[in-house]
């Protein structure tokens, strides 16, 4: 409870996520007279030392390397061409754009502010309320986390020794699941709310124009299928297919779009050095807390509580989603993830819920848990960005969030939607 404690406060008076778990961490040893400082610097260098923990930075690169290649611009005005025209306008747009911007940028935070920059003012400008367009970019960025190549599952997998090519595979389903939802969110918003703003649709795309359009980012559109394809085939591991994914966008942004140059590809890497930078940094100083977590055997000591309570493996998943979804409230997802699987995963697995299902499920509601009050990452970004005030964020959210709530029981409850792709591929 004391480190616990600790943990919070540091968190409140802004001391940054990783200093905050070193300070945690080297604290317990310091008091903890039977175990030596020297294995809390074994654990920092044990928790680098990991073939599969490549694909995280590779990715991060790669995103930033698609970005700067015009891969962006093309995706925008695609998913234009295919929703605009909608009820609800430029509100479709973003949502389309997370769910084709899942195998390019791998971060629900970096979606929300790259969206916020490019479609924020738009949107407005359009007649969108300031709150609604604000939580429509914030909350579509939840599919990010279930598109390959989620970071988020990267992670998940690594720290909890789960296949990832099954976790990518898993995610594609929810990630179109969660697209079509919050798309019939804004519908209805748009038609029975802004009445006159349903009026001014725009014309329907001919499909030449779509077409031209596909055409454009075609080589986007498919970086996530031979993601797939290259790992379930044993062509690459995650780690190569991340150094892959580099080179693939490098090579287009420079030979196919003739868009990317030497300084902006400089610029690329000194943004991914920065962000790796961040990511690691948590990484490693986490290393510390999980053979903390081990020590102290929380993870049988969970186990045997939720099972005290209930051994139907619906109410313990559903347990463990309630959990995960307080805790996402007050933490950062990456954190999240990386110190929960190693005690959830056990969990689940004693009432035989399958790792992979629980794993997109965890990557959803962590996720979701930074689009809200009172630590939501993502929504301080966007409405930062944006310039939105908090109460008309989360006055125009809230069927946003029911409808996300009520995605993620329906996935809990019928499993066989998250498991069809890896049970049929695998």
């Amino acid at each position: 409870m004391l480190y616990l404690s600790a943990f919070l406060f540091f968190l409140l008076i802004g001391m940054p996520l990783a200093f905050t778990l070193l300070a945690v961490g080297l604290g317990y040893f310091l008091l903890a007279e039977q175990l030596p400082m020297v294995v809390a610097v074994q654990r920092m260098v044990a928790a680098s030392q990991s073939f599969p923990l490549l694909a995280v930075p590779f990715f991060i690169v790669a995103g930033h390397v698609m970005n700067m290649s015009g891969i962006t611009q093309r995706l925008v005005h695609f998913a234009n061409l295919l929703v605009c025209w909608i009820a609800g306008g430029l509100a479709h747009v973003t949502i389309v754009l997370s769910a084709l911007m899942g195998g390019v940028s791998g971060s629900a935070i970096a979606d929300a502010a790259m969206q916020a920059r490019v479609l924020g003012e738009p949107m407005v400008k359009s007649g969108l309320p300031q709150g609604f367009s604000a939580a429509a970019i914030c909350i579509s960025a939840l599919i990010t986390a279930c598109i390959p190549p989620s970071i988020g599952l990267i992670l998940y997998g690594y720290v909890g020794n789960v296949s990832i090519g099954q976790l990518f595979l898993a995610g594609i389903v929810p990630g179109i699941l969660l697209t079509f939802t919050l798309m019939l969110v804004v519908y209805l918003t748009a038609k029975f709310k802004f009445t006159e703003l349903d009026k001014k649709h725009n014309h329907k795309p001919k499909l030449a124009e779509i077409l031209a359009a596909g055409k454009a980012c075609i080589w986007a559109l498919l970086f996530p299928v031979i993601l797939i394809v290259t790992i379930r085939f044993g062509i690459f591991t995650p780690s190569e297919a991340g150094a892959f994914a580099v080179v693939y966008a490098a090579l287009v942004g420079r030979f196919v779009y003739h868009e990317l140059s030497f300084s902006k590809l400089l610029q690329a890497f000194v943004d991914s050095i920065n962000d790796i930078g961040m990511v690691m940094l948590i990484i490693l100083a986490s290393g510390i807390i999980g053979y903390l977590i081990a020590y102290e055997q929380l993870p049988v000591s969970m186990a045997q509580g939720i099972q005290g309570i209930s051994q139907n493996p619906l109410l313990v998943l559903l347990i463990c989603l309630l959990f995960l979804l307080c805790v996402g409230m007050l933490m950062e997802g990456t954190v999240t993830v990386l110190l929960l699987t190693p005690i959830l995963v056990p969990v689940v697995q004693s009432v035989g819920i399958d790792p992979v299902h629980f794993g997109v499920l965890m990557m959803i509601v962590v996720t979701f848990g930074g689009t809200t009050p009172p630590v939501g990452v993502a929504m301080y970004t966007v409405c930062n960005i944006m310039q939105c005030p908090l109460d008309k964020f989360l006055r125009d959210a809230m069927p946003f969030y029911l409808a996300v709530v009520v995605l993620v029981v329906l996935l809990a409850l019928f499993p066989t939607i998250v498991m069809f792709l890896p049970n049929l591929v695998f």
